[in-house]
């Protein structure tokens, strides 16, 4: 690809438009310029096949880049002994005059020879080229370059009222673009072979990275803001072509591997599989199927949807719940609510209000039971805001959000809320299994006690349990025996039937089932170790050990 410098010229070379001319296309450019106009191609696609990679030569007015290619061809049609480069071979004639020798391969696909344009086609050529719809990019390089569609695209962006100080641009364009970009090629390197020349695909434009060159600095002005490859705020502009089908048909049945239906697809023409195919098949089949350069559409692309996406922004805390009849995330079985709220629920209701997203992922640092509660310094949580159309809160705002949630219910109660990273939540996951909690469970025994009956638990240290999975949740955990540890226990008697148990384990242990022994599947525990029968009545957490979220003064 020739560089911008490469391109540059003195003020006086600028051609009548204004703009720098096409000094930057040189004489082994002409039959590229010739042949891609004659099929009917656009300006900048020209540019493209010409591998010109000055990012402002495309930013002109198609009809100026029209008059300069006409310029161009006229000023080398005036120039004597300019048809021909010194490396031109004299078989280019033979090729004209002695047909019953051709070659084979300098066939087109339908087998006629291809023509080397004269010079008296540029006039022809440029007028019919104006007007029409690009033949290699569907004009996607044409009308959807304008200002018109910019305003169009800019419009939806600002109605959608998203909070953005950068932005980054994508464009997802219809499959056969594929197919017509390398007929246009495979026409292309006809011509040069002709010539004794070569281009090589790897060397050409792409028109993903043309059409940004356009339209980045447009909508960057248009928005205000500028483009940055690096932005979380995307806008995104999905074209689609009524004939893709149509013109990709031909594929299915030379690489019929390639196209397999797929769920959510409404066509087996995916993007993805059209150039796994493209890779497969043969020149000479494609060659055969497929009019090279390729003839001019029936219709241009048609601009799909215009999107905007805002990257996700998380917030993390700590909460408290107080009730014992509330589920830490929506509790539903078989399609039937069983309680009418939840933890999830209750936070995230008004960070989805505040946030204006469209949807969110919730996570915590464990779970806790229903009936269980969550006391002491609380559970660290965090929730991701899909498409927040709203990102920018001072600490202040955070702390009024924060005693939002708390004032709208005394189930639960929230702490230290504030903005993270995505990376930072990594740290809430980290040593799942080496973290500590400690709790405290209220305890039935069959048989009367003493406190010196209860006294034999204080004294015991880094007690290792085999807990298979317990049978209230073997529905949705796999089975399997797993250690853990009981690090150290305190007694507080109550009365004879009645204890409290304080204690301090490894995570991931199931403390209901270390109390009552779940039929014998969790060994030992409290009912082994006193030798009678054991129940727990009430458990709390009391704190969960991970110094995260950092602790905010408010």
């Amino acid at each position: 690809m020739r560089s911008a410098e490469q391109l540059s010229e003195p003020v006086p070379g600028r051609g009548a438009s204004g703009f720098p001319s096409m000094s930057s296309l040189t004489e082994k450019d002409r039959p590229i310029v010739q042949l891609l106009l004659n099929a009917g191609t656009c300006p900048r696609c020209i540019l493209r096949f010409c591998c010109v990679g000055s990012q402002t030569l495309y930013r002109h007015p198609d009809k100026d880049l029209m008059k300069d290619l006409q310029d161009f061809l006229q000023k080398n049609q005036e120039k004597e002994g300019t048809v021909c480069l010194e490396v031109v071979d004299p078989p280019c004639k033979r090729i004209r005059l002695e047909h019953t020798e051709e070659d084979p391969e300098d066939l087109n696909h339908n087998g006629a020879l291809p023509q080397i344009p004269s010079e008296s086609d540029g006039n022809a050529a440029t007028e019919s080229s104006a007007g029409k719809v690009c033949n290699v990019c569907l004009g996607i390089l044409q009308d959807f370059c304008e200002a018109d569609f910019v305003k169009r695209v800019c419009q939806k962006v600002n109605s959608a009222d998203y909070q953005f100080t950068s932005f980054v641009f994508s464009v997802s364009l219809p499959p056969q673009l594929s197919v017509r970009e390398r007929a246009a090629w495979l026409g292309v390197k006809q011509e040069m072979r002709n010539l004794g020349l070569s281009l090589e695909k790897d060397d050409i434009v792409q028109l993903k990275e043309a059409y940004k060159w356009i339209i980045h600095p447009q909508l960057a002005e248009e928005l205000g803001v500028p483009a940055d490859g690096k932005s979380l705020f995307e806008v995104s502009v999905v074209f689609a072509h009524p004939e893709t089908d149509e013109e990709c048909r031909f594929l299915a049945t030379a690489c019929p591997d390639c196209f397999k239906p797929a769920k959510n697809k409404q066509s087996v023409f995916t993007r993805m599989a059209v150039i796994k195919a493209l890779e497969k098949i043969k020149e000479e089949d494609f060659l055969k199927h497929f009019p090279c350069p390729p003839s001019s559409p029936k219709n241009p692309c048609d601009a799909l949807e215009i999107q905007c996406n805002n990257g996700a922004v998380f917030v993390a805390g700590r909460y408290n719940k107080y009730s014992r009849n509330l589920p830490q995330t929506p509790w539903i079985i078989d399609g039937e609510r069983k309680l009418e709220s939840s933890v999830e629920e209750l936070i995230s209701e008004h960070l989805m209000a505040e946030f204006k997203a469209d949807s969110f992922n919730f996570s915590s640092s464990g779970r806790e039971d229903v009936d269980v509660r969550t006391l002491g310094n609380g559970r660290p949580f965090a929730i991701e805001l899909v498409n927040p159309r709203r990102i920018h809160f001072t600490a202040e705002e955070m702390k009024r959000l924060q005693q939002a949630i708390n004032n709208s219910s005394d189930k639960i109660r929230v702490r230290d809320l504030q903005l993270v990273t995505r990376e930072a939540i990594g740290r809430m996951k980290e040593g799942e299994e080496e973290k500590t909690k400690t709790y405290s469970a209220l305890i039935w025994t069959d048989k009367a006690i003493q406190r010196e009956d209860i006294a034999l638990l204080d004294d015991i240290k880094e007690l290792k349990l085999d807990q298979k999975t317990p049978l209230r949740v073997l529905h949705r955990r796999p089975l399997a025996v797993r250690c853990r540890i009981i690090h150290t226990m305190s007694s507080e008697y109550i009365d004879e039937h009645h204890f409290r148990l304080h204690l301090k384990t490894q995570a991931g242990t199931y403390i209901k089932e270390f109390v009552h022994g779940d039929f014998g599947r969790t060994k030992p525990n409290i009912g082994s170790l006193l030798n009678r029968t054991a129940d727990i009545l009430e458990l709390d957490v009391e704190s969960v050990d991970v110094d995260w979220p950092p602790t905010l003064d408010n």
